[in-house]
């Protein structure tokens, strides 16, 4: 028996070969297509998108700083109200302290005085805005008192 391999063309192989030439011819057409309309219209198209994306930009912005403009807001009122709380309690538990102090201890006290190294520094008081400048007198030269030298005859 003698057996020998024939070559033979079946339909389903000239098909895929055929089918993968075209989408090769299709893909060279595509990047002629793209390279004409790059040349032609994609700088209109460009600054259309531009000009989309800018816009949507500005809405995002001002819709975004409105949310945050209502944080702050809201934020501010809470912290006054806190702010209020505090300094309330806080003036409560002082006034109820000075209470207790005054109602128990003696009238009379002996007085105490501290070591200078112990003694707080004071401040000067602090200017507020706006407060009126004082009005200071100019001030005069006073008269240098020189010495005189004795002359030693």
């Amino acid at each position: 028996m003698r057996t020998s391999i024939q070559i033979r063309s079946t339909p389903v192989g000239d098909a895929v070969f055929n089918a993968s030439r075209q989408v090769w011819l299709a893909g060279l057409g595509a990047a002629v297509v793209t390279r004409e309309w790059a040349q032609a219209d994609a700088g209109k198209v460009f600054r259309n998108l531009v000009k989309e994306g800018t816009a949507v930009e500005s809405r995002t912005f001002r819709i975004v700083g409105d949310r945050l403009e209502g944080s702050f807001t809201r934020a501010n009122a809470l912290w006054r109200q806190a702010r209020h709380a505090v300094s309330a309690n806080v003036k409560k538990a002082a006034d109820t302290a000075v209470t207790l102090v005054q109602n128990n201890l003696p009238r009379s006290l002996p007085k105490v005085t501290l070591p200078a190294m112990l003694m707080p520094a004071t401040k000067a008081p602090a200017k507020k805005r706006g407060a009126a400048k004082r009005v200071t007198k100019a001030r005069t030269a006073k008269p240098v008192k020189r010495a005189r030298k004795t002359a030693t005859k």
